[in-house]
C-alpha cells in the first residue's frame, strides 16, 4: 500500500478536515495524492481559498501540494488509504457521543474496495475501533474487516496553537490490526513525522496510550485547582506556592485553571465510560473531573462575592471578561469553560462584557448562546483574565484603572500579573 501511495498510483484520503485533519492532509499532500474530506461546505470553500477555518495553518502551507478539497462523497471513492480525523464529543450527560465516527465509518464503509485501508485518529476509549468502528464498515461495505481490508489507529497529537511541538516533530503512535497492516501505516505516518513512530503493539494499547495523555493533565491540574481553594482559605498565592515547590528537581509544575478544549476537558469522560461498561466505577479519574468541571462555578461565585461587598451598586455591576476560547492564541471555543463561567455570573443578574480577539462571534452565539461584545467599556466592578491572549498579557494597571470603578476586583486566572498590581484588589486562582 505504501509504495502505492508514494508512488501515486494510489490516492490518500483524510476525512474531517478541523485542527487534527487539515495540517496531517497538507503534510501527506507534500508526498502523495491526497483527497481533503469535510461534510462543511463552507470549510471547503475557505480552504480551497488557501484558507484554514481553524486559524492554525498560513496560506504557504497549502502552496504546491497534491490535494483536492472536497465534500463530494463521489471524489473520496478515489481514495484507497483512509484516516478519519473526526470529533469524538461527549454530551450534556458526559456520554461518549460517537455520532460523527459512526457517520464518518458508514460513509468510508459504502466507498471500502478489497485491499483499502482505514486507519482512526480520533481520540476515544480502548476498543471503540474494533469493537464500534469496524462492524460499521463491514455491514456498509460488505467486506471483511482484516481480510479485505485493514483497520488501524493512530491517535493525533496536535496541540493547537503550539508552533513548537508539530505534526513532523513529535514522535506518532501507530498500530495496526496485524503485522502487514502495521508496517504499512507505519511507512505511511514516517514519510512525514520526522522523528519517528513508535509501534504499538495491538490497537486498544494504542487507544490507551493515546487517552492517557490528557487523563494525567486533567488529574495533575485537577489537583492544583483543589490546592487553590485551599491556598485561598489560608491566603497564600497559589502561584507562589508552585514556584517554590518547582526549587525540587522532581516537582512537576502545573498550575490551576478553567480546564476545556476537546482534549483534557471531554477524553477522561470516554474512559470512565469504558470503565463503568466493565463494571469498574473510576474514582480518582471521576474526581479529577468534579473538580475541574466545577471550577467556572467557583471562580464566579468568588466573583460576585466580591461585587456584593465592594461595588457601589451591586444591583448595576459590570464584569468584563478576557477570553473566550479553551486556550491563549486559538480561535477554537470547543468546550471553553470561560463560557460556562459567562453563564454562573449572568445567573447573578450581573452586565457582562465577554470578549475575544481570535474567537468568532457567531460561533459564541450558536455554540454557547453568548454574544461577544464589540470592544471593550468603562466602569467595571470586576475585570477577569480569563484567557492568556497575547493582547491581554500587556496591559498596564494605569490602563485597567481608566476602566474599572473604584474598588474593582482583578481577576488574574492565569496568574499573568502577579506582583504587578498594586492599586487594584487583585485575586487569581
Amino acid at each position: 500500500m505504501y509504495k502505492s501511495l508514494i508512488n501515486k498510483e494510489k490516492k490518500i484520503a483524510v476525512v474531517g478536515l478541523g485542527y487534527v485533519g487539515l495540517p496531517l492532509a497538507l503534510e501527506l499532500a507534500a508526498h502523495m495524492q491526497v483527497i481533503g474530506f469535510d461534510i462543511n461546505s463552507n470549510r471547503i470553500a475557505m480552504m480551497q481559498r488557501n484558507e484554514d477555518p481553524s486559524k492554525e495553518v498560513g496560506a504557504a502551507m497549502f502552496e504546491g501540494k497534491e490535494i483536492v478539497f472536497t465534500d463530494d462523497v463521489n471524489v473520496l471513492k478515489e481514495a484507497s488509504f483512509f484516516i478519519v480525523t473526526v470529533p469524538t464529543p461527549v454530551d450534556h450527560h458526559k456520554v461518549p457521543d460517537l455520532t460523527p465516527l459512526q457517520k464518518a465509518s458508514e460513509t468510508i464503509g459504502k466507498l471500502l474496495k478489497k485491499g483499502d485501508y482505514v486507519v482512526y485518529e480520533s481520540t476515544t476509549y480502548p476498543g471503540c475501533t474494533e469493537d464500534d468502528c469496524l462492524p460499521i464498515l463491514e455491514q456498509f461495505s460488505g467486506l471483511k474487516g482484516k481480510v479485505d481490508f485493514k483497520i488501524g489507529y493512530s491517535p493525533e497529537r496536535i496541540n493547537p496553537g503550539d508552533q513548537q511541538h508539530t505534526l513532523s516533530n513529535t514522535i506518532k503512535i501507530v498500530s495496526g490490526c496485524d503485522e502487514e497492516s502495521l508496517k504499512e501505516i507505519a511507512a505511511v505516518y514516517e514519510a512525514v513525522v520526522k522523528v519517528g513512530v513508535h509501534r504499538a503493539p495491538n490497537i486498544k494499547v494504542a487507544e490507551a496510550g493515546k487517552i492517557i495523555e490528557n487523563a494525567q493533565r486533567d488529574l495533575n491540574i485537577s489537583l492544583m485547582n483543589e490546592l487553590s481553594m485551599i491556598f485561598d482559605r489560608i491566603g497564600i498565592n497559589t502561584f507562589d506556592v508552585v514556584e517554590a515547590a518547582g526549587t525540587k528537581w522532581n516537582f512537576h509544575k502545573y498550575t490551576p485553571g478553567l480546564v476545556g478544549g476537546h482534549c483534557i476537558g471531554v477524553d477522561p469522560y470516554y474512559l470512565t465510560y469504558k470503565a463503568q461498561q466493565l463494571g469498574y466505577n473510576s474514582k480518582v479519574i471521576a474526581s479529577g473531573r468534579f473538580v475541574n468541571d466545577e471550577m467556572p462555578r467557583y471562580v464566579a461565585k468568588k466573583i460576585i462575592q466580591h461585587i456584593i461587598k465592594h461595588a457601589p451598586n451591586a444591583a448595576q455591576a459590570k464584569v468584563l471578561v478576557l477570553g473566550a476560547t479553551f486556550k491563549e492564541n486559538v480561535a477554537d471555543i470547543r468546550n471553553s469553560k470561560v463560557a460556562d463561567m459567562v453563564k454562573e455570573l449572568l445567573e447573578y443578574n450581573v452586565t457582562v462584557d465577554f470578549v475575544d480577539p481570535h474567537a468568532d462571534a457567531a460561533e459564541v452565539k450558536h455554540e454557547y448562546g453568548l454574544t461577544l461584545a464589540n470592544g471593550i467599556d468603562k466602569g467595571y466592578d470586576a475585570i477577569v483574565l480569563a484567557v492568556a491572549h497575547h493582547p491581554y498579557t500587556a496591559f498596564t494597571e494605569e490602563y485597567l484603572l481608566s476602566i474599572a470603578n473604584e474598588q474593582a476586583l482583578f481577576a488574574d486566572l492565569k496568574g499573568i500579573y502577579r506582583n504587578k498590581i498594586s492599586k487594584l484588589k487583585y485575586w487569581s486562582l
